[in-house]
């Protein structure tokens, strides 16, 4: 039977459908906003023998023909996920991972595929309510319904699911996801918003959550699934008889100093452990590894925590207290600029390279194709953790840190118009425990100063964790390390700078926390970000005042779109010929915009100098140095411009009776000329005595300390700047 629900929230009606499509799933929900449709579906599977996880698989995908576009390419059929792909399919997973029983272990999947998009309004949101709404009429045992929004702040207003028309407007981009209980997942994006905008916002977003879950109450209420019986596994019987025989020797081992050490003597007392537990496993009656181990992590929980609430951290700090920060600049040779951001056993190696608008990445998907001018590549290898593994492409979580970081930084980076480079950042990690996408996000910071990019505002970020034992007993701790991420409830990352947030991240695994955390994990981390920017800029104080000698030099100038033919030529003989005198590159935009890079500043001027000439209109009353390209007994053809000719008639050659031309001038002599006229056919008539005239009363008023009052060549003016547009003429 086919069931429809729906509700008008913001400036157009949600609604989600099920019981006609993909019926063999265990739930198959269809949700739309405006034009833009989603299809989700939820399967479950047995649990695969021996895995001490549960194992959630969320998978997002856009079909280009839901926005009646073709693949880019030689292949017309979708390939791999994109990094947008990526990123939506753990936008799904992390609201919905915290609301399932614990010990439940069941294969569950979640597919998402976007069937028809407007380019207006984003499908990822509808991804993750059409999710949840799938498990939520399954009869899997999913501890629903969530809701999930986007709002946008503009104006000062808050604006649910805004169009990408509006959120280009948008002080905010945030995503926020909730239950009845309170928020379980953030998300989003800002520029320099104060903390206190930034968690009203927050808890506005909830206001409409709610409503989403309103509508999915609808749906269930319609539907009636039958949920599957799930008993959670009953407490280890090893449990009791480990916390009283090891608790305190554990509590000492997870005091131990250093992540190695502290790691060693774990597993020392661990192995210690299970062989007076456990001395032969194969004994009769002897309780299995797999139960040791179920109660071996319970207790290793139980310690942590704990330990935590005493106010003894697994590394000694206090709960608000940072680990020990190091920074460094300009700690690699010949790249464009580099860092070193290390905050505690967490450290981050930056590198910054400048490159040219050709160098941007072109994205295409379902929404508009567009340039993208900067890009942050987040990099986790394996022996930053000491491990052994092989080394494919990136992870998932690679994406995720990447985009995290890239889009704190991305608020505070100069308009193109004022620097046109494209930038990239590499961030490779080369020691962690915990929070490196924050020791990303200081470290790019440091690289783009050192680089010499004039960015507004430095950026620095923070990780805050949670220790909650009840929603009255609660306690946050500042910048977490991999124990306190791992045995805690809460990973809250905050990024921004001086004057607000610029990136926010909140991922959870208990059910939901409330808006006094919320608030609270906001100040606690503008504490500590402005701390860790004084570190920074003990440092570098202000961006470089210019880029590296090895960075391309870039100019720009602005000229009239009908010469850009002219400044390409036929077959594009001109440009090449300029690029290849002058060892640069020049790329023409259709609005007339040329931007010249070269690897020398003398190169760039050069290429802009022969641009400028090629393309200025001939001005009467101005003096040029031409170039003698013919002689008649009439006069001289002159050539002032590249490609661009006039007439010196022989009684403007000079004051006196000239006979012959060739007495004032050969062919290729270069001989000042003044413009006198320009005729209806665009004839050029020069004048040699005038423009002699006129440079000796210059001469003349410079040595008296006179000024001149004839008329002059313009001063040059520097090249204008401006943001090149989205589709542009290659050569």
């Amino acid at each position: 039977m086919k069931v429809r629900v729906e509700r008008r929230i913001g400036a157009q009606t949600l609604w989600i459908e099920t019981g006609e499509l993909g019926r063999q799933a265990a739930g198959c929900c269809l949700t739309g906003y405006g034009d833009t449709v989603v299809l989700c579906a939820v399967t479950t599977g047995p649990p695969r023998e021996g895995i001490d996880f549960f194992p959630l698989s969320c998978d997002y995908r856009e079909r280009y023909a839901a926005a009646g576009k073709f693949p880019g390419g030689f292949l017309k059929r979708e390939g791999r996920p994109t990094p947008r792909e990526v990123l939506i399919s753990r936008l799904i997973d992390r609201p919905i991972r915290p609301l399932f029983p614990e010990g439940f272990m069941d294969e569950v999947q979640v597919q998402a595929m976007v069937m028809a998009a407007d380019r207006q309004n984003d499908p990822d949101v509808l991804a993750m309510i059409g999710s949840a709404a799938a498990l939520a009429i399954s009869p899997i045992p999913f501890l629903g319904p969530v809701g999930s929004v986007r709002v946008g702040l503009i104006e000062g207003q808050i604006v649910p699911f805004p169009t990408q028309e509006m959120l280009d407007k948008s002080e905010l981009d945030l995503v926020v996801s909730g239950t009845d209980e309170g928020i379980v997942m953030i998300e989003g994006f800002a520029k320099e918003v104060p903390e206190d905008v930034m968690g009203d916002a927050i808890m506005a977003a909830y206001e409409y959550v709610k409503q989403v879950i309103d509508l999915q109450k609808e749906l269930i209420a319609q539907v009636q699934p039958v949920k599957n019986p799930f008993e959670p596994l009953p407490p280890s019987p090893l449990y009791d008889q480990l916390k009283e025989r090891y608790y305190e020797e554990f509590k000492q081992a997870k005091q131990v100093p250093g992540k190695l050490d502290r790691a060693q003597a774990v597993e020392q007392l661990k192995q210690k452990a299970l062989m007076e537990m456990i001395p032969d496993p194969t004994a009769e009656g002897a309780p299995p590894i797999v139960e040791f181990e179920r109660a071996w992590h319970e207790l290793e929980r139980r310690v942590v925590r704990d330990l935590i609430l005493s106010g003894k951290r697994p590394d000694g700090r206090g709960v608000k207290e940072l680990r020990p920060i190091t920074c460094k600049v300009d700690v690699l040779p010949r790249v464009h600029g580099s860092a070193l951001f290390q905050r505690g056993e967490t450290q981050a190696m930056i590198t910054v390279t400048l490159g040219t608008t050709r160098d941007q990445q072109l994205v295409d998907g379902i929404m508009e194709e567009y340039g993208k001018k900067f890009m942050l590549d987040y990099y986790f290898p394996p022996f930053s953790v000491g491990e052994c593994r092989p080394i494919r492409g990136p992870s998932r979580r690679e994406i995720g840190h990447g985009n995290l970081a890239e889009r704190s930084v991305e608020p505070v980076l100069p308009d193109p118009e004022v620097f046109p480079y494209t930038i990239r950042i590499i961030s490779d990690i080369l020691e962690s425990n915990g929070s490196s996408s924050m020791a990303t996000v200081c470290g790019a910071t440091l690289g783009l100063m050192a680089a010499g990019v004039p960015i507004r505002n430095p950026v620095a970020g923070i990780s805050i964790g949670l220790i909650k034992e009840s929603d009255d007993n609660w306690l946050l701790l500042t910048d977490i390390i991999g124990d306190e991420d791992h045995f805690g409830d809460m990973d809250f990352k905050v990024a921004g700078t001086q004057n607000g947030v610029t990136g926010i991240q909140l991922d959870l695994k208990v059910r939901s926390i409330h808006e006094a955390i919320i608030r609270a994990t906001l100040e606690q981390a503008r504490e500590a970000r402005i701390e860790i920017l004084r570190k920074m800029l003990s440092v570098i104080s202000r961006p470089r005042d210019d880029i590296s000698v090895f960075a391309p030099r870039l100019l720009r100038t602005k000229i009239d779109p009908d010469k850009i033919g002219m400044l390409i030529g036929p077959g594009g003989k001109t440009i090449r010929s300029i690029q290849e005198k002058t060892n640069s590159t020049i790329e023409v935009e259709d609005d007339g915009t040329v931007t010249i890079a070269a690897y020398s500043l003398e190169d760039a001027q050069a290429a802009l100098k022969q641009v400028e000439a090629v393309t200025a209109t001939i001005e009467v009353g101005k003096i040029y140095d031409g170039r003698v390209t013919s002689i008649k007994d009439f006069g001289a053809f002159v050539e002032i411009l590249p490609g661009k000719d006039g007439l010196c008639h022989i009684s403007e050659l000079a004051d006196e009776y000239v006979a012959n031309v060739s007495d004032i001038c050969k062919v290729g002599d270069t001989v000042p000329v003044k413009v006198i006229a320009i005729d209806d056919q665009d004839r050029v008539k020069l004048s040699r005595k005038s423009a002699l005239r006129e440079l000796a009363q210059k001469q003349k008023e410079a040595e008296g300390g006179g000024s001149s009052t004839g008329a002059t060549s313009p001063p040059h003016q520097p090249p204008q700047r401006r943001q090149p547009p989205s589709h542009r003429r290659r050569t």
